[in-house]
């Protein structure tokens, strides 16, 4: 339909369940192009899981993730990921400059000279330039949080997922990420889920609860608070 040819990615009727617990009962949503997506809601309502259904990590028990471009269904989007800090092996002998490179995986065909530069800029742009050849297992938490956001932007994917991009970083650089991530939103398409929404909310579009159901908030009183009653 016509007023649908900016909705690049649709959650069909979707449900998650795990062991016969249900995590995400039919929910339906739409993602326009340009949006920024606001997610709360409370520790096990979901949050994680439907990202992880969105892209396509997590098979759906009942309903469907489907993406368009230009109003047609197509097989992938690019998508940057910013999973959360735990569901990463700090242990693996990888550098901060490879992790922020493997962003690039996608995007063959790039002169060795042009993704050189993108790393290094990218690696600046995350404040960790003098962190560039330490290895992840002697990074902080907040620094490794950095070298993960730098992996997921560098790529200049069309959406961006933000799983609770401000753990563990340190109120310095928090400032600046909210500065990144507002540059971000004027080109790229934004789901970002996060318990630290006073500034989020002011930037977001749309703002949505799970919480094993969807609910989407439209007063702008409750979106800058709870978005509750």
């Amino acid at each position: 339909m016509e007023e649908d040819r900016n909705v690049i990615i649709e959650l069909d009727h979707l449900s998650v369940a795990y062991d016969g617990k249900v995590i995400l009962d039919d929910i339906s949503l739409g993602v326009g192009e340009g949006d920024f997506i606001a997610i709360t809601g409370p520790n096990g309502g979901g949050k994680t899981t439907m990202l992880r259904a969105i892209l396509r990590l997590l098979p759906p028990t009942r309903g469907r993730v489907i993406y368009r471009r230009d109003g047609m269904e197509v097989k992938t989007l690019p998508i940057g990921y910013l999973p959360q800090k735990n569901m990463i092996d700090s242990r693996f002998p990888i550098s901060v400059e490879e992790v922020v490179a493997s962003g690039l995986l996608s995007s063959g065909g790039m002169p060795k000279d042009e993704r050189k530069a993108r790393v290094a800029d990218t690696v600046e742009l995350v404040g960790l330039t003098g962190y560039s050849r330490a290895p992840i297992g002697s990074l902080s938490g907040g620094q490794l949080q950095r070298a993960l956001l730098g992996r997921a932007v560098i790529s200049r994917p069309s959406v961006l997922v933000l799983d609770e991009p401000l753990s563990y970083i340190d109120k310095r650089f928090e400032h600046h990420m909210y500065d990144i991530v507002a540059d971000l939103s004027r080109h790229t398409t934004i789901l970002l889920v996060s318990h630290e929404m006073t500034a989020i909310a002011g930037m977001a579009t749309r703002h949505i609860i799970i919480d094993r159901s969807l609910h989407e908030c439209h007063s702008r009183h409750h979106f800058m608070t709870s978005c509750g009653e």
